[in-house]
């Protein structure tokens, strides 16, 4: 009898499977099933219930920037980022076998994957339709089997809903990489002797003049090197606005703490998200070769 698969093999998604997350999955994770859900929410609450052991969520895209969702979503999970994982994006243009290239008519994808492959769409003349996931564009193709319609979608999009890939790296940008955040119900303690370690939390200062001057000033004089800040209204409120951040560095080292003191001191609330190793493709992008 098969062993009976527990949720310390189950990572959890949203999208459908083929997606670019999916393929985040299995990159990261190779020896975990993967889980598709319909929601970020949903996967929040796949790892919360135990349905899952992690969930891998997009954060950020070289190109298309952040995803606004999570950093709405983050603040408020009981969840906690234990890892990073960077995902090399390579779009493909997909359609059913025996379709060619100059009697495609029609492509479907995400907003995202299409604005990125403007050039290419551009230069055949393809109408674009917008679809709310990449990887359900090619299970529709693959359903209707018309091959004058195909979908932007990853390599492992085309191999679930056998599909053929007519032409691949059809992004306008080289460098197109998403950055994911690795959650778990419960936090990890790395080890800053055993490598890169990072730390993101959120916080909202004080309504005072020069305040969020005054909070970061303690990582500028504590030599804690701050690699993310951005910010974004909650509650519709336009005279204040909550933060997120990365730091390299652990919340135990002298540096660090000394610099989250100050922090507190100038904020109303700071809420540390996850302390993590960083991935080993920022030593690679901040040294290239």
């Amino acid at each position: 009898m098969p062993k009976r698969r527990t949720r310390a093999g189950v990572i959890a998604f949203q999208g459908a499977a083929g997606a670019y997350s999916d393929l985040a999955c299995r990159t990261a994770m190779p020896d975990m099933r993967t889980l598709p859900c319909d929601s970020f929410e949903d996967a929040f609450a796949c790892v919360e219930s135990g349905r899952a052991a992690l969930a891998m969520i997009p954060i950020e895209n070289s190109v298309a920037g952040r995803v606004a969702e999570i950093h709405q979503l983050l603040p408020h999970t009981k969840l906690h980022i234990v890892g990073e994982h960077f995902q090399r994006v390579c779009h493909h243009l997909l359609a059913v076998p025996g379709a060619k290239l100059k009697g495609v008519k029609t492509v479907h994808s995400h907003v995202h994957a299409l604005s990125q492959c403007r050039t290419f769409l551009r230069k055949h003349g393809f109408r674009a339709v917008v679809h709310a996931d990449t990887a359900a564009a090619a299970a529709e193709v693959a359903a209707n089997k018309d091959p004058t319609v195909a979908a932007i979608a990853s390599e492992l999009a085309g191999e679930i809903y056998g599909l053929a890939s007519l032409r691949s790296g059809i992004e306008d940008a080289e460098h197109n990489t998403t950055r994911f955040l690795i959650l778990a119900k419960n936090p990890i303690d790395p080890d800053p002797g055993k490598g890169p370690v990072l730390t993101s939390f959120v916080f909202r200062v004080r309504n005072v003049p020069a305040a969020v001057y005054k909070a970061l000033g303690g990582f500028a004089t504590n030599g804690v090197n701050m690699t993310k800040l951005e910010s974004y209204m909650i509650g519709g409120n336009f005279t204040s606005a909550q933060f997120y951040a990365d730091i390299e560095g652990h919340p135990e080292q002298r540096n660090v703490r000394l610099a989250f003191e100050e922090l507190e001191f100038f904020s109303h609330e700071v809420t540390i998200l996850g302390v993590y190793y960083a991935h080993p493709f920022r030593c690679a992008a901040a040294n290239p070769r």
